[in-house]
């Protein structure tokens, strides 16, 4: 569809955003969520603290001796589900179709609405902004891959319209893996080919990337660098199992610093399934090492489980269990096998 018009929301810094909100007071300083115990990381850091070296993941001891003036917040996940809450009824009362991704970030079609697209978004981010008192970052692009990096450009607070033609040129310069869909591996795959950015990767032959990726992937990569995309919003998707994982900056070979990191991914995930209200029978893990394997352990439970006291034991014993030999560079949680869960009307009506 030539005329095709897709919104990217993307909530900025949104747990600290949500906890600011709450204490004005802290405004302008470098605020950062993370737990107390001794293996706790940073869930995510206001972007005062990021200046300081900050970021998701990072554990939380080490934050502290990156940045002794932040203040230390622990994390609410019931408040961030209520102000997700919050943001998405907006949201879905002004455009009909709505993909929300997580807590924090939707796509909205915008094709065929009585108002120019830029006009509904302006719209949309002032009335949020009204009355959640949270700002967004928003991207608009003739597909979705396009409003995504869009979204990213000029955080925090952006607002960046651009065609497909516009997203190539703006981002030729830019490593590959700005995009989404494809991950670490596979722009280091690209590297060793010589094909460092996007602008090379979009003018690759889709023969000599299909001798290393085979054809069907070898021409996504180059769909994907032009930044072309047929993908549609979808109010409902059907999610069998839900995941998150993480790429480190320095592989990591402390089964300690592991731990902690698995334990944040597994709050992270939690949240989602208990947003979705749905819970799975089977954990698992993702262990990517510096070697490039990849590996991956499960256990399926008697009964759905959703929550981090539940999923977190056998995702951490998975990976005692597993002990990595060499350092690791990816790691990921896994809740498969995914149902919806009662609420709790539903509950007592079925109990009655």
């Amino acid at each position: 569809m030539a005329d095709r018009s897709v919104a990217h929301l993307d909530m900025d810094a949104f747990y600290v955003s949500v906890e600011l909100r709450r204490r004005p007071e802290l405004r302008g300083r470098p605020v950062i969520v993370a737990g107390s115990g001794p293996r706790s990381v940073v869930t995510t850091a206001s972007y005062e603290a990021r200046r300081f070296g900050v970021g998701s993941a990072v554990p939380a001891a080490r934050a502290r001796r990156l940045c002794p003036q932040g203040v230390f917040l622990a994390p609410d996940f019931a408040y961030y589900r209520q102000a997700s809450r919050e943001v998405m009824s907006i949201v879905r009362s002004r455009v009909p179709t709505v993909e929300a991704v997580g807590l924090d970030e939707a796509y909205l079609e915008l094709t065929g609405m009585p108002k120019a697209p830029e006009t509904v978004m302006r719209e949309l981010r002032a009335e949020i902004e009204r009355v959640t008192q949270l700002r967004c970052s928003i991207g608009i692009g003739p597909n979705k891959l396009v409003a995504k990096v869009a979204s990213d450009a000029e955080k925090p607070r952006g607002f960046v319209v651009l065609s497909s033609a516009e997203a190539r040129a703006r981002f030729a310069g830019s490593p590959c893996g700005l995009v989404p869909g494809i991950g670490p591996r596979t722009a280091e795959r690209l590297r060793a080919l010589g094909i460092d950015t996007l602008g090379k990767l979009a003018g690759a032959p889709v023969e000599q990337l299909a001798v290393r990726f085979g054809a069907r992937l070898g021409a996504e990569l180059v769909r994907r660098a032009r930044f072309e995309d047929e993908a549609p919003v979808t109010e409902q998707r059907k999610v069998v199992s839900e995941s998150r994982e993480l790429t480190f900056d320095r592989d990591i070979a402390d089964l300690r610093e592991l731990e902690r990191v698995m334990t944040a991914l597994v709050a992270r995930l939690c949240a989602a399934l208990a947003e979705q209200r749905r819970a799975g029978r089977t954990i698992g893990i993702k262990v990517r090492l510096d070697d490039f394997s990849t590996h991956t352990r499960a256990r399926t439970v008697p009964q759905p489980v959703a929550s981090p006291d539940r999923v977190g034991p056998v995702a951490l014993e998975l990976l005692k269990q597993f002990a990595p030999r060499r350092p690791v560079r990816l790691l990921g949680v896994r809740v498969a096998g995914l149902e919806q869960q009662a609420g709790e009307a539903q509950q007592l009506a079925l109990a009655l």
